[in-house]
């Protein structure tokens, strides 16, 4: 492949530096998006804020810290995982258009949340955990059913995916068509992407286990860059395909089954960004890892700060927002890359 010269050249340096350039870039984005919203902050509030000199009874106090930063902070880290899980399951599916939920993690999450709407459950905890045990479920299902007498074979494992993704999204629009008003738009919005129920406390969950999937996938780079040569490949120098799979798989799906508990299904994020870092800095894990998740960080802060300011004081699901930039992207990959990835 083209990219083994730019393995080779590839150092410690040159990822540390991009990956502080992005923190710089996480970092701008994230204080901007504080001073925008339909409340007006001022700077000299903030000065009053880190300084101490602020009143209690100020409402900028409440409106940063209780309000918009546990939303910047969920968004980065929803940004992060999302996008972190693009790459992986590229890579592992040999797929430029697989993203987080390719296997219908997704779907499966949305199962749950729709479910523990349906039944009357509370967005601070009861529709989270409902959603985050329908992403279980669906990985179980996945890995159970997809590897099954076929090893973990990339298209049993999509197809497989495909099919339970039909059928939760199938039970969805069930439970939406016999639901009352109010419940049908607690689940459409949520359904859309909804970060306008970020809190601290899910936060203190929500951080580890991002970090630590980070640092488990991080550890398989190099096993990432060979199996998009070929799994035949990667096994002849020494990768064992199978059990790299069946880690990656379950730490993305885990990370995403939570990720998606708490933030609704936020599509595209997983999709464009992978892309994007690879077209900028090429297609070496050991440095697309960090990239791509830093970059879907800033990306989902900056669509979410657009999410809840275009129609100030309304305001639209992120997945929207996401999904009106992420279906063209979508069509031009279709229609440029296609079935040209495992020769790209």
């Amino acid at each position: 492949m083209s990219n083994v010269a730019g393995k080779q050249r590839l150092t410690v340096f040159r990822v540390i530096w991009i990956s502080l350039l992005l923190c710089l870039c996480l970092l701008v984005v994230s204080v901007a998006s504080l001073f925008i919203g339909t409340a007006e902050v001022s700077i000299s509030k903030l000065g009053g804020l880190v300084t101490g000199t602020l009143s209690p009874e100020d409402p900028a106090r409440l409106i940063l810290f209780r309000i918009r930063l546990p939303r910047i902070v969920m968004a980065g880290l929803v940004g992060f995982g999302l996008s972190l899980g693009g790459v992986v399951f590229q890579a592992l599916l040999r797929n430029p258009l697989a993203d987080p939920f390719i296997l219908g993690v997704s779907s499966g999450a949305a199962f749950g949340a729709v479910s523990g709407i349906f039944l009357g459950f509370t967005f601070t905890l009861g529709v989270p955990s409902m959603s985050f045990a329908g992403a279980l479920l669906t990985v179980y299902l996945v890995l159970a059913i997809g590897s099954r007498r076929m090893g973990m074979e990339s298209s049993s494992i999509l197809l497989t995916g495909v099919i339970i993704n039909a059928f939760f999204t199938a039970v969805i629009m069930f439970f939406i068509s016999i639901t009352s008003d109010s419940r049908l738009h607690a689940m459409l919005y949520w359904l859309y992407g909804d970060l306008s129920q970020s809190r601290i406390e899910p936060l203190s969950v929500l951080v580890p286990v991002v970090a630590a999937a980070a640092v488990v996938l991080f550890g398989y780079a190099k096993h990432l860059n060979l199996l998009t040569a070929g799994e035949e490949s990667a096994f002849q120098l020494g990768v064992d395909v199978e059990k790299t799979k069946r880690i990656c798989l379950l730490t993305v799906s885990l990370m995403i089954g939570l990720t998606v508990s708490l933030s609704g299904l936020i599509g595209f994020v997983g999709l464009m960004l992978p892309h994007l870092a690879r077209m900028a800095i090429g297609s070496d894990h050991r440095l697309l890892i960090p990239s791509a998740s830093l970059g879907g960080a800033i990306f989902l802060i900056a669509a979410d700060t657009l999410a809840r300011t275009v129609i100030s004081p309304s305001e639209v699901p992120v997945g929207v927002i996401t999904a009106f930039m992420g279906a063209p992207f979508f069509i031009f990959l279709l229609k440029t890359r296609g079935s040209q990835w495992s020769r790209s």
